[in-house]
């Protein structure tokens, strides 16, 4: 006959089930379930800080190797090049006054109460000095003629000086005599600069009257402020016939 199951019977499984579900509960925090779960979650966080910690370490070892890389800004000023000496040049050499007389086939050869022979005297100064007055000298000996000494003796010549400012020839001083006339008596001569260059045109005319024969023209350069030649004097031939 079967047997019924009463509302008892529903209790008593129930309470069995219960008591099932206990025991397996019980079981699983004896063997550790829960705590693993919660081991877990710590490994986790571990590890993570674990993480931080090497990352902060690795930017912490890298700062230095990267400040250590980058060269720190100089503040000095740039060094200059050292001064190069060059040498200094010598002064120039010291040079005098020169003179040159040019005429034509380097002598003057004339014929009384003929054309006059012209002729050109100049003065190169040097850098040494300067002068306010020099004066160009003319001076011949008398002429001892064809006919014997003392012969045709006397001026018996005419030299001229080129004016440029008046464009025309102006007597110039002439002497004809035996002995040398001392550089202090002589006067006048014009300014001449360092360095400066002065040509002066002349030109000489035997007189119809005078003597023959042929005797140098001595050309002297003189300083009429210091008494004295400034330069050797030029010797020319002359004739005259």
């Amino acid at each position: 006959m079967p047997v019924s199951r009463g509302p008892r019977n529903a209790l008593g499984a129930a309470a069995v089930a219960a008591v099932l579900l206990t025991g397996a509960t019980g079981c699983g925090e004896k063997h550790g379930t829960a705590p693993a779960a919660a081991s877990v979650s710590a490994s986790a966080e571990a590890s993570a800080s674990a993480s931080v910690s090497a990352a902060a370490a690795v930017s912490a070892s890298a700062s230095p190797s990267t400040a250590a890389a980058t060269p720190p800004a100089s503040s000095a000023s740039p060094t200059p090049p050292p001064a190069v000496s060059r040498p200094v040049p010598p002064p120039p050499a010291q040079t005098r006054l020169t003179a040159t007389v040019d005429t034509r086939d380097g002598r003057l050869a004339l014929v009384r109460g003929g054309a006059p022979q012209e002729f050109t005297v100049t003065l190169r100064n040097g850098n040494s000095a300067e002068y306010r007055h020099v004066l160009v000298a003319f001076q011949m000996e008398m002429l001892v003629g064809e006919g014997g000494a003392g012969a045709g003796s006397g001026p018996g010549f005419l030299l001229e000086r080129f004016d440029g400012a008046s464009g025309g020839w102006r007597p110039a001083d002439f002497r004809i005599a035996n002995d040398a006339k001392p550089p202090a008596l002589f006067s006048g001569g014009s300014p001449l600069a360092r360095e400066a260059v002065r040509t002066e045109r002349y030109r000489l005319r035997a007189t119809a009257g005078g003597p023959t024969g042929s005797s140098p023209v001595v050309v002297s350069f003189i300083d009429t402020d210091a008494d004295g030649e400034v330069a050797a004097h030029v010797v020319l031939g002359h004739s005259t016939r």
